[in-house]
């Protein structure tokens, strides 16, 4: 990944230094305060219905992009059946992809997938400060290597801390599509310039909403 390219981001147009960017970490401790005590017994039951579904550990650990660029290990509930890795970087990258009507999907995984319910081991991310509730979705390594090679400015968007949920989450769903990537990171520029409570706020309602109708998932 190439970190230089965020030399030449317009950093006077993000309002990722405001007293509300200063402030979030605070209130995404408080969230997961608040949280926790509904999450946790949640989480106890899908991971046993991924345990029951189909052989393989209940969590699933991914390395992806996380602020400034470094790696950091994401959590989630497992979705796909247990598979050997891949070898060689053109087959990482594409597995790293989410197909419509992907095989590789559990039964339980695809419900959790269309719900969101399989982020909500990222709490733990939250806690310990490699993830805000809202912010950029952080994507694989391999896939964020490569579109920083492709897309200019893409690494802008790793000058906060990646989201449980986003603007390009509510507004796109998933994407994996080069062109569609680009319209993403337009929206999560439109986030660090505008980046505030009220914004926030909108993007966990609008979230709520898209874990009811399953918009956008894959």
């Amino acid at each position: 990944m190439n970190i230089e390219n965020l030399r030449h981001c317009n950093l006077g147009a993000f309002r990722t230094g405001s007293l509300y960017a200063r402030a979030k970490r605070g209130l995404d401790l408080l969230g997961v305060a608040v949280m926790a005590p509904l999450i946790l017994p949640m989480l106890g039951l899908l991971a046993l219905l991924v345990k029951l579904d189909s052989p393989g550990p209940a969590l699933y650990f991914q390395q992806r992009r996380g602020l400034g660029g470094k790696p950091f290990r994401i959590v989630k509930l497992r979705t796909m059946h247990m598979r050997a890795p891949p070898t060689g970087l053109a087959a990482r990258r594409e597995d790293a992809k989410t197909k419509t009507d992907d095989c590789r999907i559990t039964r339980v995984g695809r419900f959790l997938r269309v719900r969101r319910l399989d982020e909500l081991p990222q709490i733990w991310n939250v806690l310990v400060g490699d993830m805000s509730w809202i912010g950029p979705r952080p994507e694989a390594v391999e896939l964020a290597d490569w579109h920083a090679e492709e897309i200019s400015f893409y690494s802008c968007r790793h000058l906060v801390r990646p989201g449980v949920t986003g603007l390009s989450q509510i507004c796109q769903g998933h994407v994996t599509e080069l062109a569609l990537v680009r319209e993403r990171l337009e929206l999560e520029m439109h986030y660090l310039r505008n980046l505030s409570l009220g914004l926030d706020l909108l993007i966990a309602f609008k979230t709520l909403r898209v874990m009811l109708n399953g918009a956008g998932a894959r």
